[in-house]
């Protein structure tokens, strides 16, 4: 858009230097004119600046989303112990925040390659997978609809929703036990 506007600037210029709005002195020197091509020129340039020092202090959708959960943390609850998960900043984790806000979700979690617990959320969220390497404490949304809790490490192309904060993997364990389990997300108070 910057390319265009300063073609655009560019051509006009040409336009107004060659004589067609543009007045020379005795000496060959420019003076600017009073006619209307030359005011068009100083409009486009004062118009460009405006918008472009507007467009760099209005907040994109994303940074507004972004600040509205900065302060929500997700709670997770298995059996008696309560984590606390630090969202990360994408439209994942924002959609999920936006489920949580109508309340709970509890999710039937099974082991998987002794590493993590995974089971369905019952909905698909928007997806940001990258290729990432994740460890105990990682909360992940993989496929778009599971979403894992990992207490050990791998690798692989999914979107990290959150971070479960002073996590260890003896620490999950303990509360995740080897079997199913389930697990409520919730919104922290």
């Amino acid at each position: 858009m910057k390319r265009v506007r300063a073609l655009v600037l560019l051509l006009l210029s040409v336009f107004v230097l060659s004589g067609c709005g543009a007045d020379y002195d005795e000496e060959s020197q420019y003076v600017p004119s009073t006619n209307s091509s030359s005011n068009l020129t100083d409009r486009l340039e004062s118009n460009t600046d405006t918008s472009q020092s507007e467009s760099m202090t209005q907040p994109s959708e994303s940074e507004i989303l972004s600040k509205e959960h900065e302060s929500v943390n997700i709670q997770i609850t298995v059996g008696d112990t309560t984590f606390t998960a630090i969202p990360e900043e994408n439209s994942s984790a924002d959609a999920l925040i936006a489920l949580l806000e109508k309340g709970p979700i509890t999710v039937h979690m099974s082991d998987y390659a002794g590493m993590e617990k995974v089971g369905s959320l019952g909905t698909s969220l928007p997806r940001n997978d990258t290729y990432i390497s994740v460890d105990a404490g990682d909360v992940i949304l993989y496929q778009g609809n599971q979403i894992t809790i990992y207490y050990g490490t791998n690798s692989w192309s999914f979107t990290k929703l959150a971070v479960i904060q002073n996590a260890t993997k003896e620490r999950l364990l303990e509360a995740l036990g080897s079997n199913d389990v389930d697990v409520t997300f919730s919104l922290a108070e």
